[in-house]
C-alpha cells in the first residue's frame, strides 16, 4: 500500500470516529458513567444532618458513624467527627449535645 492509500485510509477512519463521537455528545451519553453520585457530594456534616434528621432523636456518636457507613458508603473518623460536633454546639450552630457523645438537631 503506498503512503497516499495509507492516508486516505486514515482519514476515513478519523472520520468515522468522529462520527460517533459527535453523536454521543448529542445523545447526552458523553460521560455519564462519570457522574458524581448526590451522595459522594455531600459534606460530612450534611451527611450526619440527614442522619439525624431521618432519625428523629439524638444519636451517639458510634451509631451516627455506622448509619453514615451504612448508608452513604463512607467511613467517618470518629474524633474528628467529635470534635467538629462539638464545635457546632458551642457555637449553637444546628446540633445540641444530650449526653457523653450524644448529639442531635437543635429545634429551627
Amino acid at each position: 500500500m503506498e503512503f497516499t492509500e495509507w492516508a486516505k485510509l486514515q482519514e476515513e477512519l478519523l472520520k468515522a470516529q468522529l462520527s460517533v463521537i459527535r453523536s454521543y455528545v448529542k445523545s447526552g451519553d458523553v460521560g455519564k458513567e462519570r457522574k458524581v453520585s448526590p451522595f459522594q457530594r455531600k459534606s460530612q456534616m450534611g451527611m450526619i444532618t440527614d442522619i439525624l434528621s431521618t432519625a428523629g432523636t439524638p444519636l451517639h456518636i458510634s451509631e451516627i458513624i455506622r448509619r453514615v457507613k451504612q448508608q452513604y458508603g463512607t467511613k467517618l473518623d470518629r474524633e474528628s467527627m467529635v470534635s467538629a460536633l462539638t464545635k457546632k454546639v458551642k457555637k449553637g450552630v444546628g446540633f445540641l449535645r444530650t449526653g457523653p457523645n450524644i448529639f442531635g438537631l437543635k429545634e429551627p
